[in-house]
């Protein structure tokens, strides 16, 4: 194919099935009722994929599937850790597709991180599964929806150990990367970043903790003479008022409830995952497997729809 065809042909994106008990097989039949502007390829078991289907009294006409063989029948909401091995295969052949230029973007459906390391396969998320097959050393965790992109600069931590883990350094590297994917992959030109503080009220001029004082305000005093446009430390009770908001295209939050809480709460049906730092797209749904709903065909895909919708425009604008 010319390299016009190439840039004029939809984009292939590849969707992972996720955890085969869980609600992510019965997710990708719902990608049928809409129309996108792009190829969508299912990574999972079929059979498994025309079980729930038949379960559920639906169809997969028109889904396009990639056969990746279960180790094990699986049940709707009963775990079976003879499929660790199976959900870790999606990926890693989604994630080559991605790499070798075959699929555009990756999108990924829920698993469920206890069984892969029931299985005895250390496994600590997505995320940091991708980062080490890519060798990327640093990638940041960023959740959007209902207008909000919040990125963590720190992640899964007990709250006693976040501290600590906000150095000058990884900091700066967070927002370096925050600010160059909002470019790239965002397209904003000059992206608007509203970060916050990790104490109540900023730290209150260091009465209520120093570390806005002594590793948040130089960071972002280093970054600005750079050129980036950077708000803050700000007061996290408020950073997320609609007057406070208005002109930014993301916010850091230093730790997960502290900017998860309020995102779940503004997003929580249509909110997505997107990893920054990564060299390919990847978005994701924000919930988890579902067990309680897999195989009654209650589960939403709408937070489905929007991590396929983010990743084509990211593919698409990389195409630019």
């Amino acid at each position: 194919m010319s390299s016009t065809g190439l840039k004029t042909a939809k984009p292939v994106i590849a969707v992972t099935s996720g955890e085969p008990a869980g609600i992510g097989p019965e997710l990708c039949l719902a990608l049928t009722e809409r129309e996108f502007p792009a190829r969508l390829l299912v990574l999972g078991d079929r059979q498994l994929i025309e079980e729930r289907a038949r379960l559920l009294g639906r169809s997969t006409a028109g889904l396009e599937i990639l056969h990746t063989p279960l180790a094990a029948p699986s049940t709707p909401g009963k775990l079976d850790v003879r499929n660790a091995g199976y959900v870790l295969a999606l990926l890693d052949r989604a994630l080559a597709g991605c790499v070798s230029g075959e699929y555009a973007a990756l999108v990924t459906g829920p698993l469920h991180k206890g069984v892969i390391n029931d299985a005895g396969i250390p496994f600590t998320g997505h995320t940091e599964y991708l980062a080490g097959k890519t060798g990327t050393p640093r990638v940041v965790m960023m959740l959007a929806g209902a207008g909000l992109r919040v990125a963590l600069a720190t992640t899964h931590l007990p709250l006693k150990d976040v501290p600590a883990a906000i150095t000058p350094q990884e900091l700066e590297t967070t927002i370096r990367i925050l600010h160059a994917d909002l470019r790239t992959k965002f397209g904003f030109a000059h992206p608007r970043i509203l970060v916050a503080g990790l104490n109540p009220h900023a730290g209150e001029d260091g009465h209520m903790g120093r570390e806005e004082i002594e590793v948040i305000t130089p960071v972002l005093q280093k970054l600005r003479a750079a050129g980036m446009d950077l708000v803050g430390p700000l007061p996290a009770d408020t950073l997320f008022t609609k007057n406070v908001l208005a002109g930014s295209h993301a916010q850091l939050a230093m730790y997960h409830d502290q900017g998860l809480a309020v995102l779940k709460y503004a997003a929580f049906d249509e909110g997505i995952n997107v990893t920054l730092g990564l060299p390919i797209i990847r978005t994701s749904v924000d919930h988890g497997t579902a067990f309680d709903l897999a195989g009654t065909g209650q589960a939403s895909p709408t937070s489905l729809f929007a991590a396929v919708d983010a990743a084509i425009d990211m593919a698409l604008r990389r195409r630019q």
